[in-house]
């Protein structure tokens, strides 16, 4: 395996209702997951390959529980890298290199039956982790907007968070609510589900915790 570490931020948005089931080892929300967002890394490599301020986005789609395997992935990256960058974005985003169950990358990797084809886009996103607010934007594919979960009582804004200390994505997560619309090979729409916002720090052997 080539080595490999990316450092930077993430939102995702699923359909299950927030909190997420999965994180607890639990069936999801409805019986089936859909799934999207984007990772900004702010730092990385792969070899010796750069990938200081790269982007990656992907869409997942399974019938039932992830674990069980039927999955659909559309990975997207940031057509601002280069030839070199785009092979090794996509030889992380597939799991390859990765020691088997330690990172996201090959556990979900694991699990999906249909790759669609890599499609390299600009990808728009801004995100705070702790004020759990961001967006994603990739032309032809997803429109993500997350923001705290708001109190249905008060209205104000309402703080939770997941502690995944031996997790293989993120130490701890920000957890909100967000919306969204993709399109492309796997087309669906989330209204106010579960929203992650995440600091990530990721190697092929996991989560590099400090």
């Amino acid at each position: 395996m080539t080595p490999w570490e990316i450092e930077g931020v993430e939102l995702v948005n699923c359909n299950c209702a927030y909190g997420c089931p999965c994180q607890f080892n639990a069936l999801p929300t409805h019986g089936y997951c859909q799934a999207n967002g984007a990772i900004d890394i702010r730092r990385g490599h792969h070899g010796r390959v750069s990938l200081d301020g790269t982007r990656i986005a992907f869409i997942f789609q399974w019938p039932g529980a992830i674990h069980e395997g039927g999955g659909k992935c559309q990975p997207i990256v940031d057509e601002r890298a280069d030839d070199n960058q785009r092979q090794a974005l996509l030889k992380i985003m597939s799991g390859e290199d990765s020691e088997p169950g330690r990172t996201m990358f090959n556990v979900f990797a694991s699990t999906v039956s249909e790759f669609f084809e890599p499609v390299f886009r600009k990808i728009d996103m801004d995100v705070d982790v702790d004020a759990r607010r961001g967006n994603i934007h990739v032309d032809g594919f997803i429109d993500t907007v997350g923001e705290p979960i708001r109190n249905v009582v008060t209205g104000l804004e309402h703080r939770a968070r997941i502690d995944l200390p031996d997790g293989f994505e993120y130490t701890l997560a920000e957890v909100g609510s967000a919306s969204s619309k993709t399109r492309g090979p796997i087309a669906f729409d989330l209204e106010n589900s579960y929203g992650q916002f995440a600091r990530l720090h990721l190697s092929g052997q996991g989560p590099i915790r400090v």
